[in-house]
């Protein structure tokens, strides 16, 4: 055959042709570039995302201080005998707000709230303690509530709520106020509800909601003197505000702004001590099941008590309402709070 001869399907094509015809004839290569394209369009964003969150949780882990928060034991009868407690029966966190170095005992606690998450995440209630309880500290005697983290840091406080209530505290976590006003500022401030007016450092409080950024938070959580019942009233602000800033961190305004989270996380974060059993993966796994709480999800409730009084020294106290207190007890070590009457 000659040269000039055609010896393949070109032959009398045109260009146009030739191309047409190899692209019918390829359907697999087309296919496997699309397929190709694809997945680089669905990776380029997961891998970032993931990235992303690689990054929060190196960030996290570098600021979370661990140590020794909790006893040795749970809680006891008084005849020294462990209360036990059912296998489920939810979550019990102890949040401490010091006016001290993190875990130092010596220091005074003037935010004591247990927050008790239920087994199936929902109704999370925040009990405040005022710090002037009278109560009964192991090794002490009967002293104020906050008393027992001077005596002997978290440890000691956790024992004293374990046997005032009958309850076992999984986790603790601590952080001094200047925390919670980083927190504030870095979600651009809470709407928190004022319950009761008043006027501290040039800030006016009035009655209803009012937005605050973190500088005015600390003034309205820090007043007390001012307030109609002092320390109780104070508590049920420091509720307030702990309720709008939980609700405005769980916001997809939030979670979904990565600059806004990142400050938030990195607030939250930088002078927070928890005890050693609470990793990180525990807590993002705990925020990620509370992600849906709403507002009418959250209730707060003081530890009951009957009246005030004076201690033996002479100190302003307030007296603990024993039988209510049992009932608090058996709500939260039951997993019952729903039943829980002030």
């Amino acid at each position: 055959m000659n040269q000039g001869d055609e010896t393949d399907a070109d032959a009398g094509q045109t260009p146009g042709d030739t191309r047409a015809a190899r692209r019918a004839a390829s359907p697999r290569k087309r296919r496997r570039k699309g397929w190709v394209i694809a997945l680089v369009m669905v990776l380029v964003p997961v891998l970032a995302v993931g990235g992303y969150l690689l990054y929060l949780n190196v960030l996290v882990s570098g600021n979370v201080k661990h140590a020794k928060l909790l006893p040795d034991s749970g809680p006891t009868d008084l005849s020294g005998k462990e209360i036990t407690q059912p296998d489920k029966n939810g979550t019990n966190y102890l949040l401490i707000g010091n006016d001290g170095r993190d875990g130092v005992a010596g220091k005074r606690s003037d935010v004591m709230v247990l927050v008790h998450v239920p087994e199936d995440r929902h109704n999370v209630t925040l009990v405040h303690f005022p710090r002037d309880l009278y109560v009964p500290i192991p090794g002490k005697g009967k002293n104020k509530l906050n008393a027992a983290y001077a005596f002997g840091g978290a440890p000691l406080l956790v024992s004293t709520m374990q046997n005032m209530l009958g309850v076992k505290i999984d986790h603790v976590a601590m952080t001094g106020f200047d925390g919670f006003q980083r927190m504030t500022d870095a979600v651009g401030g809470v709407d928190v509800q004022v319950e009761e007016a008043s006027t501290s450092e040039g800030v006016e409080f009035r009655k209803g909601t009012m937005h605050m950024d973190g500088k005015t938070a600390l003034t309205f959580v820090r007043e007390r003197k001012q307030l109609s019942e002092g320390d109780i009233s104070r508590g049920r602000r420091q509720q307030a505000f702990i309720k709008a800033l939980m609700l405005k961190s769980l916001t997809p305004s939030t979670i979904a702004n990565p600059v806004k989270l990142r400050g938030f996380l990195n607030a939250a974060t930088t002078n927070l001590t928890v005890d050693n059993d609470l990793t990180v993966g525990k807590m993002r796994s705990e925020g990620f099941a509370m992600r849906g709480t709403r507002g009418g999800d959250i209730r707060f409730v003081t530890a009951p008590f009957s009246g005030f009084g004076r201690s033996p020294s002479g100190a302003s106290i307030e007296l603990v309402d024993g039988k209510k207190m049992t009932q608090l007890g058996t709500a939260i070590r039951t997993d019952t709070m729903d039943s829980y009457q002030e």
